[in-house]
This record gives structure tokens, C-alpha cells and sequence, in this order.
């Protein structure tokens, strides 16, 4: 904590965190090289031997941060590749800068319109300054997992649960700003935000069930209305042209009955119109 208190101080003052590394790379003091020289010397009377001591491999994706007398020696971390220390006055600590997945674990989350969620997700991040994840933070990986559930919480709380359900990709993408922001002092680099899945209460998935149903429901029966006024003005657009020339009603009388036979084989028996019957009675 007070190494992040530090962090932000000297951010505020304009300081760089390549600077502030730079102030622990510093002289290792009189004594010190004294202790350096004298293990150089031992190391190298007892050579045969002590190259095996003084020989290290890191991977590819790997790097090394070296410490003498418990100073950072570089500013740019060794690897990969073999690389030299000192048996009885440098350490080393390997960094993995491969990326690194991890699930968030679901957070019971309050939105803004007081609906209670379980949301969870999943991160992606790596280490982009292996001296920095070292030097600034005691565990950057389970800081990271920890400062994600909290960013997770925090954003979600500014949501209401329509953007909850909707807006998922704006949300991952405003974690990742923030996680990348935050830990940017721990050499983390935030890659990747998803959000996995979002767990609604029983009793609000029916209230929501019902409530699609119903519009559904509403939305259809104004179809149905539509589809009966659009009817029955064709109906009526009909009628008017039928009453301009009675023959057209006997001709659609008869194409009613013409396709009431094709469909079923049975007997019709209908009315002769009076129309007709006129008709040859007056020759």
C-alpha cells in the first residue's frame, strides 16, 4: 500500500515510473562494491566450480529481474537466454509474460434501478514491465484478480438492468480502461474484458416472462385489428364496383360455387336467381 501511495505521489509531482525505478537502480555505496569485488574474486579463484552456480536459462516467454544486495541492477530485465549473476550477492525472480486468463467470480451486484444481479466474466492480461510487477506490487496476479472484482461491482453499480442485459460490450470495454488505468504502476496491461453471463432472480425472470408475453400478446391482437380494417375496406372497394354491374355478382356467385366443388367432391344444390329466369322469359 505504501509502495502504491508513492506511486501516485510521484505521479502527481510529474515524476515517470521509469524514473522512480530508476532512484532504486542506484549506487550500490562503498561497502557494497566492496562485498560485489570480494564475490567476484571468490567466484572466480573457485571457477571449475562455481560456473554452474553462475549460469542461468529463461525461457522465451520468460524474463529475469536481477537484484545485488537487494538493488535492481537494470533497468531492462535479462532474458531470454542465458545470462550471468553472482552466487553470494545477486538474486533473480522470473517473470512470465505470457497472457493470463482468469474468471471473475459472479458478484452479487445492486444496479441502479435497485434490482439485484449475479454477474460474472472473465480477464485477460499480461506483464508489459516485468521490473515494475516485481518491484511495485507484492503479487500482481492476485492484485489484479482482486482490483477486477471491485471495478466489476463498481461499474455495474452506474447500470441500469436494461444496459445490464444490453449494453455488455460497453461495459467490458470501461472495465478495461479502468483496469488498464489502474494497473498500469504494476507493469500490468489489461488486454481483454468479457462479460460472461448475468443471473437474474426467479421471481424477476417470471415478472419479465409475463411481461414479454403480454406485449406480445397486445402487439398481435393490433395486427389482427389492422389486418380486419384493411379487409374491410377492400370490402368495401368491392362492393362498390359489384353494384356497378349486377351480372358481376351472379359471375362471383358462381366462381364461389366453382371453388367450393374443386375442393371437396359433393353434391351443391343453390337457387336459381329470378335474374336468369327473366332473362328467358322475355324471349
Amino acid at each position: 500500500m505504501e509502495m502504491e501511495d508513492q506511486m501516485e505521489g510521484q505521479k502527481r509531482r510529474g515524476i515517470s515510473k521509469e524514473d522512480l525505478i530508476s532512484e532504486r537502480t542506484g549506487s550500490l555505496g562503498c561497502i557494497g562494491w566492496f562485498i560485489v569485488i570480494l564475490s567476484g574474486m571468490f567466484t572466480l579463484l573457485l571457477c571449475p566450480f562455481t560456473i554452474w552456480f553462475c549460469l542461468k536459462i529463461v525461457q522465451e516467454y520468460e524474463r529475469a529481474v536481477i537484484f545485488r544486495l537487494g538493488r535492481i541492477t537494470d533497468r531492462k530485465a535479462k532474458g531470454p537466454g542465458i545470462f550471468f549473476v553472482l552466487p553470494c550477492t545477486d538474486s533473480f525472480v522470473k517473470v512470465d509474460l505470457r497472457t493470463i486468463s482468469f474468471d471473475i467470480p459472479p458478484q452479487e451486484i445492486l444496479t441502479k434501478d435497485s434490482v439485484t444481479v449475479s454477474v460474472d466474466g472473465v480477464v485477460y492480461f499480461r506483464v508489459s514491465d516485468p521490473i515494475a510487477s516485481v518491484a511495485n506490487v507484492s503479487n500482481a496476479d492476485f492484485s489484479t484478480r482482486l482490483l477486477a472484482q471491485t471495478t466489476l461491482r463498481n461499474v455495474l453499480g452506474t447500470k441500469n438492468l436494461s444496459e445490464v442485459l444490453s449494453d455488455r460490450e460497453i461495459i467490458a470495454h470501461t472495465m478495461q480502461s479502468s483496469l488498464d488505468e489502474a494497473t498500469d504502476p504494476w507493469g500490468i496491461k489489461v488486454e481483454r474484458v468479457e462479460i460472461k453471463d448475468v443471473k437474474l432472480p426467479v421471481q424477476l425472470q417470471r415478472a419479465m416472462a409475463a411481461e414479454a408475453e403480454a406485449t406480445r400478446e397486445a402487439r398481435a391482437k393490433v395486427i389482427s385489428a389492422e389486418g380486419e380494417m384493411n379487409a374491410s375496406r377492400a370490402l368495401k372497394e368491392a362492393s362498390l364496383v359489384i353494384a356497378e354491374s349486377p351480372s358481376a355478382l351472379q359471375l362471383r356467385y358462381l366462381q364461389t360455387l366453382s371453388t367450393i366443388a374443386a375442393e371437396k367432391n359433393s353434391t351443391i344444390i343453390f337457387p336459381l336467381p329470378m335474374d336468369i329466369i327473366s332473362h328467358f322469359m322475355r324471349k
